[in-house]
């Protein structure tokens, strides 16, 4: 694997694969009473967060102090970065401090791509912009493999505001790599330019695609990022690009439901669908940290096996 894990894109089928198997070995830890690994002692993993987030940082800093790493948890707000630090003086401060690992979530696309180039530690991508988000295309590839196994061939559909959305480009990038076939399902005015060369397929009608997925991964509107109308009301959309009881009937039996989170209930997903044993939506937030694990111990290389013998 590269030192960096920025884009989805880093990794080959063999670094996914390796992750994955990880992640699934380090899934034996939840289930312990103790729940921690000596793995990473001694090393230091700052969580660097310019834009808020709950889940994504949360669960980095379990994944860190699950492996016995010391955990700096830096929030702009409050910080230098509020009195006008730039990032790069804010990367020399980590620098100095000797951390080991940095988690950056930026609302500028490229900004860990930067900070890559300004740090000796591993820097891990947690959201920059509308550009990737590649550990959680990652748990929501283990997700998918522990209800689906094999995600060769699989068809994934996802559905909703594919424009500022980096869940969706990071999970097309790497569900390719892994074999799936991907389509990608939202209003035009939702799909970003250059959509056409990714490697995936485009659909502007969910019920034509729905039958045939094996899983349907619906993307939260994320209105915060809207300068414009989109689309003409909440109604509509949910209409047309909404997953009801009608639609999830529609679905195959064994076909599962996902949501990055937070989700719009009732917009973007109807409740009881939520709410489902198909839905994996709880299953994803306790995966998140299981696979963050599995991306932390391999970037920042524990002397220990993953998981010893004698624990």
């Amino acid at each position: 694997m590269k030192r960096h894990l920025i884009s989805a894109a880093d990794l080959t089928r063999d670094d996914a694969l390796l992750i994955l198997d990880t992640a699934e070995e380090l899934a034996q830890i939840s289930s312990r009473s103790i729940k921690k690994l000596p793995t990473l002692r001694g090393r230091t993993v700052v969580n660097l967060f310019f834009e808020d987030s709950t889940r994504t940082r949360i669960s980095f800093e379990a994944a860190a102090k699950r492996l016995s790493a010391d955990v700096i948890n830096f929030s702009a707000k409050g910080s230098s970065v509020s009195k006008g630090e730039s990032l790069k003086d804010t990367a020399l401060t980590l620098e100095a401090m000797g951390a080991d690992g940095v988690v950056i979530r930026h609302g500028a696309s490229g900004a860990p791509h930067r900070l890559a180039t300004w740090v000796h530690g591993s820097v891990v991508n947690a959201g920059d912009g509308t550009h990737e988000h590649p550990t959680q295309a990652l748990l929501d590839a283990f997700t998918m493999r522990r209800r689906l196994g094999d995600l060769e061939g699989r068809k994934i559909t996802i559905v909703g505001d594919v424009l500022h959305s980096r869940v969706a480009r990071s999970n097309v990038l790497l569900l390719h790599t892994l074999g799936a076939d991907v389509t990608l399902v939202a209003p035009p005015t939702l799909f970003p330019i250059a959509v056409d060369t990714w490697p995936c397929q485009i659909s502007y009608d969910l019920d034509a695609v729905l039958p045939k997925s094996d899983v349907v991964m619906m993307l939260r509107v994320q209105a915060e990022r809207m300068n414009a109308a989109y689309f003409p009301t909440a109604r509509e959309y949910s209409r047309r690009y909404g997953l009801d009881l009608a639609r999830f009937g529609r679905m195959q039996e064994h076909a599962i439901v996902m949501h990055p989170g937070p989700m719009v209930r009732g917009m973007e997903i109807a409740a009881e669908v939520a709410d489902s044993p198909r839905s994996t939506i709880v299953e994803q937030v306790a995966n998140g940290v299981t696979t963050r694990m599995a991306v932390l111990y391999l970037l920042l290389g524990g002397s220990e096996p993953a998981i010893g013998g004698d624990q």
